[in-house]
């Protein structure tokens, strides 16, 4: 199995981990250090959170970059552009410590009406150790970064995963033991400058990957920022996309309004990791292509297949939660959230087309073609946002989701020209291909699921039952009649079981 297969994987072992055990573990967080502790760990996290964005797109143009110069066989240049990355990134992680110093000092200020003196006391020591960690593990991050641009996706997930898997139990056994928010934040921390260090020795001994500076180039500079300037813009695009909504509802309406917004939201974005594990290895396939001057049809015909397999994906998430996530919403966080379950899937459904083509937005990262989209989704998520802030008075929450989710549907309309212009993706064939035999597929798949949720009963076994048995019709129905041999030859490499004899097609 290619590294590619096994990459996309592992990103959903990961994101099935981070999902599952996220649900179970937050609740004995909660518990553990109480509401108040809990607020100010998040709180302190988030706060942080939003000086993270000074990576301004740094790993996504070294995958990019890294990718281009191994297609152009241009070792030295690597080296040469590796060497300035870094540079660049220590130039940040000393940014970073400046303006964390400068927050530390005016924390009393900021938080001086909202936290007492002991949290204060507290919220002070777990921004100083989360601003370390900050300054460490984004230039740490350029390791993983750099096995994406070799196309060797294996070794970080797995780390990543046992990561996971390892600071669960670790949490668990620190707050039986009375530990803290700053224990889990020191935590965090050590557990980050491990993984580094994992990667590192990777990249360094196993990729044998050097870091030579030959010649700083101001150009190289340039260009560095040119491109990723716009990542990190779109980046902040999707910060604010969701978080605006909740700031608005916050304003306008009240924090009860506010939560259920936000569980929508966890949900719906929950959705998208699941298509973009797979689309997330594909980058430096796409930089190979540019590089190489694959023609439109060609990139079409990748994007079709990335897109096919995303679609398989989401379509079995999208239609569980349309029959189910009612039922779900009810069991784990109550009645009073039951809005959530059109905030989410509003923000699944208007997910679900750029997701399937995230194949042209590589190419568009490839081709360092990002600022038009970057310029149009901000002006019309904004424009939605705005909208659905006019729609609140009349629709309340679902008028909030409704308003953003349009702005950004306009912004996939316009987008969908721009592919077929400028990229001379062939569109129209796009979604033809992708489309067949799975939809019709999904349709039927839809009908037995309605009928499965008939099946009596309301608690989370009965819930488990149905989940099992349409997965299992859904498995059934997209294998038999969805799916062309070559992904049938593709699923029965996953899953062994079905390559025999006795599977036809």
């Amino acid at each position: 199995m290619s590294q590619l297969k096994k990459g996309a994987i592992l990103s959903y072992i990961t994101i099935f981990l981070t999902n599952i055990v996220g649900l179970v573990l937050t609740p004995f967080i909660i518990k553990s250090l109480g509401d108040a502790e809990y607020g100010l760990y998040t709180l302190i996290g988030a706060f942080v959170g939003y000086i993270s964005v000074l990576d301004f797109g740094l790993n996504n143009t070294i995958v990019r970059f890294v990718a281009k110069y191994r297609a152009e066989k241009d070792k030295k240049g690597e080296e040469n552009f590796l060497a300035i990355t870094m540079l660049i990134y220590a130039a940040i992680s000393i940014v970073i410590a400046i303006i964390g110093i400068v927050l530390y000092f005016n924390l009393d200020t900021v938080f001086s009406t909202s936290l007492t003196t002991g949290e204060l006391a507290k919220a002070k020591v777990m921004f100083m150790i989360l601003i370390f960690n900050l300054a460490i593990t984004l230039p740490g991050g350029a390791f993983t970064a750099i096995c994406s641009g070799y196309e060797h996706f294996v070794f970080p997930r797995t780390i990543n995963i046992v990561r996971y898997i390892v600071r669960s139990f670790m949490v668990v056994g620190l707050l039986l033991a009375g530990g803290d928010a700053i224990g889990l934040v020191l935590l965090d921390t050590i557990m980050n400058l491990l993984v580094i260090a994992f990667n590192g020795y990777y990249v360094l001994k196993k990729l044998n990957v050097t870091f030579k500076l030959y010649e700083f180039k101001t150009p190289l500079v340039k260009e560095i920022f040119s491109y990723s300037v716009w990542v990190f813009v779109f980046a902040l695009v999707g910060q604010f996309q969701w978080k605006a909504g909740q700031i608005i509802l916050g304003t306008l309406t009240n924090t009860t309004i506010v939560a259920i917004y936000t569980v929508g939201i966890m949900l719906g974005t929950y959705y998208g990791a699941f298509s973009t594990a797979i689309s997330g290895v594909f980058l430096p396939r796409a930089t190979k292509m540019t590089v190489e001057k694959a023609t439109g049809i060609e990139l079409t015909l990748v994007m079709v297949k990335i897109g096919r397999i995303s679609l398989m994906v989401l379509l079995m998430i999208l239609g569980g939660f349309i029959l189910f996530g009612k039922q779900f919403i009810l069991l784990w966080v109550g009645v009073n959230y039951i809005e959530a379950w059109f905030v989410a899937l509003t923000i699944m459904i208007a997910y679900t087309i750029p997701l399937l083509q995230a194949f042209a937005n590589l190419i568009l990262e490839a081709k360092s073609l990002f600022r038009f989209k970057a310029i149009i989704y901000i002006v019309f998520i904004s424009l939605g946002t705005l909208f659905g802030a006019f729609l609140i008075s009349s629709k309340g929450i679902k008028g909030m989701v409704v308003g953003t989710a349009t702005g950004w549907m306009i912004s996939i309309v316009i987008m969908n020209f721009y592919y077929w212009k400028i990229l001379k993706l062939e569109m129209l064939v796009f979604f033809k291909n992708v489309a067949a035999r799975i939809l019709p597929s999904f349709l039927v798949v839809l009908i037995l699921g309605y009928f499965i949720n008939m099946l009596p009963g309301s608690n989370w076994l009965n819930l488990g039952v149905k989940i099992i048995f349409f997965m299992i019709a859904y498995g059934l129905v997209i294998y038999f009649f969805g799916v062309n041999n070559s992904e049938k030859e593709m699923i029965r490499n996953i899953i062994p079981v079905l390559n025999n004899n006795n599977v036809k097609d």
